[in-house]
């Protein structure tokens, strides 16, 4: 795959988005010096008991980038989630650019195809997205780039977005770290992995300290509001799973137990089913409608 070459000059503009259904962060991410933006980690939305499919966040996306004449260049996502649908071809459909995710997605549709016995037209070559991103890419956005870093752990196909700015870097962190007072992503799922994750948690630690890392995620206490920024000297600091001091092997043990207390997430089985696919539906039955299948005692 080419990598391209770009200029780090400018500082991006980044407009958070939150949603408080499922506690995702998404973001529309600018370039102040030409119309081209991107979105990292869109929602759709869900009425799981209803089997309903509503699209509220990604309107309010939508939105915003048309009011204010953008142009999409990237929709990408920083892992498949299992807490979330993507809304990368609804927003596409209306609105362009390419869907860009990990090359190990290509893993994780290989687990979950066998777990939810997907047939032989469900591919598993990652062929449903735009673009396999590969360590060390450069996306190109207007007059500067996004780096792609691997940071897998929680999933092995977890990616972290990197925007140098000259004076300051933007990481879009995906589920690698939460705020400080939640610590980490769980690695309980088919294909995580707690060492991993920390070395993954590690290289994010190692740039320079006023660098600004962006959560996928937030679930804050009834202290404080919720939060999408903070820097890498807060984060060695304060985190209560990685803060300075805390070695692979303790956080490996601390993960790993930690995990086995956890509940599946609500939405993992609808969420996985549809994100492997790039957001799109499974396809339709002879009746018109598309299905979700329930595994049982599969997770």
């Amino acid at each position: 795959m080419t990598t391209q070459t770009t200029n780090f000059s400018v500082k991006p503009d980044v407009t958070a988005f939150f949603d408080p259904a499922t506690n995702t962060i998404s973001y529309v991410v600018k370039d102040p010096n030409s119309e081209s933006c991107a979105v990292v980690d869109s929602v759709m939305d869900i009425d799981y008991f209803a089997g309903r499919i509503t699209y509220e966040h990604a309107d309010e996306i939508i939105a915003f980038i048309k009011d204010r004449g953008l142009k999409l260049e990237w929709i990408i996502e920083t892992h498949v989630h299992a807490d979330h649908l993507s809304a990368a071809p609804y927003i596409q459909e209306q609105l362009g650019g390419k869907i860009g995710v990990g090359e190990n997605i290509k893993v994780v549709q290989d687990v979950f195809g066998k777990i939810f016995n997907e047939g032989t037209e469900f591919q598993r070559d990652g062929s449903q997205f735009d673009r396999l991103l590969q360590p060390g890419d450069v996306l190109s956005l207007g007059r500067f780039g996004i780096g792609v870093m691997p940071t897998p752990g929680h999933t092995p196909a977890c990616l972290s977005y990197r925007i140098d700015d000259g004076l300051q870097s933007h990481v879009f962190v995906g589920d690698t770290l939460f705020m400080p007072d939640f610590g980490t992503a769980r690695c309980d799922f088919p294909g995580g992995d707690a060492g991993q994750l920390y070395d993954s948690i590690q290289s994010l630690l190692a740039l320079p300290p006023d660098t600004l890392l962006y959560m996928c995620h937030d679930y804050p206490p009834k202290t404080r509001g919720a939060r999408y920024r903070i820097s890498v000297a807060e984060q060695l600091q304060d985190n209560i799973h990685v803060h300075v001091g805390v070695s692979r092997e303790d956080f490996v043990q601390m993960r790993e137990a930690r995990d086995a207390t956890l509940a599946m997430p609500a939405l993992i089985l609808p969420s996985v089913q549809i994100n492997m696919r790039a957001g799109h539906f499974p396809e339709p039955e002879s009746n018109g409608v598309s299905y979700l299948k329930l595994p049982l005692n599969a997770l």
